[in-house]
């Protein structure tokens, strides 16, 4: 499938967007003042990672990434539960 000049600047700028969000998440990464913010941001990281993927699924037209954006978005939600049930225990 050929896209147009249209679909090809839309997916340059969505990927631009979504590197620059990247970005500031990285920031919130390393300058997290708690450990809650910090996991907040990996898995704002790992959700970015996902879109990036998306997108350039479409704009490439090869449906196989999709199943590697898959896999990382149940990674990352499994990470995030077992964040959760860490702070809800509690440190011993």
């Amino acid at each position: 499938m050929m896209f147009s000049t249209f679909e090809s600047l839309a997916g340059g700028i969505a990927l631009a967007l979504l590197s620059s969000a990247l970005f500031v998440a990285f920031f919130r990464l390393a300058r997290g003042p708690s450990l809650p913010d910090r996991v907040v941001a990996l898995d704002l990281i790992s959700t970015i990672s996902v879109a990036i993927i998306a997108v350039y699924t479409i704009i490439t037209d090869t449906p196989v990434l999709l199943d590697v954006a898959i896999v990382l978005a149940l990674i990352a939600f499994l990470g995030t539960v077992a964040f959760a049930r860490y702070l809800e225990k509690g440190v011993s």
